[in-house]
């Protein structure tokens, strides 16, 4: 992927798309659908052509997709696989219809980690896709456990782009989900808990060609850095760098539903150059546009060299240089 100039040219990490015969097979096997929207998502003509349009409006060159936390997670390998393999073909059909406009992370049939690899292997190889994608917990397990530390070692071989997602649990905490909480705030919650993980189990200091990327500025991430120098190393004495440096490894998106001051923080905490554009689309659409979830940063307080390096060059350097290491 290269820069074409400007906005017109912008990358969005964080796109939701759900082709039928995919949502169909996940409904059947009893994995989690995603609910209705009034936005286009799924492989209808139509749908697809209004998609397009937002696009064009919003000034995005190109998605890049994800089902949201509709992942192929099965105890059942072979429906895990099954689910993967449709679920990315659909995936690879779009984008290799629209080879300029979509892209695609592949998903993997966890908990599954031999089959994962065949899967990842598949997805970057024959169906052409920039990155792999997973959710931030597979069943009761965070991703970031050891039992899935094979599939980082391919990734970091590969300098791939890994993208993570919530997975809608409200962390299985009734605190969470007893109240309601599990979209408004569970999604950031779960957000900070991964990077906690990967920070105190040192995957991106050990695993460092891959490109990681939190969603939704990393939840409360970038607020606690400061607290998390100071008081985390007294539970975790072997950490290899303070866990701010750790935080600045990642990429996070933009999704901050308009917040001035979510934006403010993050550049600040992380640097404009670990900021990608991206829109969580199409869940923001019943509270903004998708022009307008864009439009925010353009209209920020940031200098106008962030604004630029965030809307422009971010999500490009992102992309570059994934191919395996020699």
């Amino acid at each position: 992927m290269t820069a074409s100039g400007g906005a017109a040219g912008m990358i969005d990490v964080h796109c939701h798309y759900f082709p039928e015969a995919y949502t169909e097979l996940i409904k059947r096997l009893g994995g989690n659908t995603p609910p209705p929207f009034r936005a286009p998502t799924t492989d209808a003509a139509d749908q697809l052509a209004a998609r397009l349009e937002l696009m064009e409006q919003a000034g995005v060159q190109r998605q890049i997709l994800c089902p949201a936390s509709s992942y192929p997670y099965f105890e059942r390998e072979a429906d895990a696989v099954a689910a993967a393999r449709l679920c990315n073909d659909s995936f690879a059909e779009l984008t290799h219809r629209y080879p300029d406009r979509f892209a695609a992370y592949v998903s993997l049939p966890l908990p599954h980690v031999e089959a994962s690899l065949r899967e990842l292997e598949r997805g970057l190889d024959q169906l052409g896709m920039v990155g792999a994608t997973m959710a931030l917990s597979v069943f009761d397990r965070s991703t970031a456990e050891v039992e899935f530390e094979p599939l980082y070692a391919e990734l970091n071989r590969r300098r791939a782009v890994l993208f993570y997602h919530p997975a809608f649990t409200g962390l299985r905490a009734p605190f969470i989900t007893s109240y309601g909480l599990g979209t408004a705030a569970g999604a950031s919650i779960e957000d900070t808990v991964m990077v906690l993980h990967l920070i105190v189990r040192s995957i991106p200091f050990r695993f460092p060609h891959v490109k990681y990327v939190i969603p939704h500025f990393g939840g409360l991430i970038p607020m606690q850095l400061e607290r998390l120098d100071n008081q985390l190393p007294a539970q975790h004495p072997n950490l290899p760098e303070k866990p701010s440096a750790t935080a600045r490894r990642l990429y996070y998106d933009t999704v901050g539903h308009g917040s001035q001051a979510a934006l403010q923080c993050a550049c600040q905490a992380l640097g404009a150059r670990q900021l990608v554009t991206g829109s969580d689309y199409p869940y923001l659409m019943d509270y903004e546009s998708y022009t307008q979830t864009f439009a925010y940063i353009r209209r920020s307080t940031l200098p106008p060299t962030d604004i630029a390096q965030i809307l422009e060059h971010s999500a490009f350097d992102l992309f570059a240089a994934t191919s395996a290491v020699p």
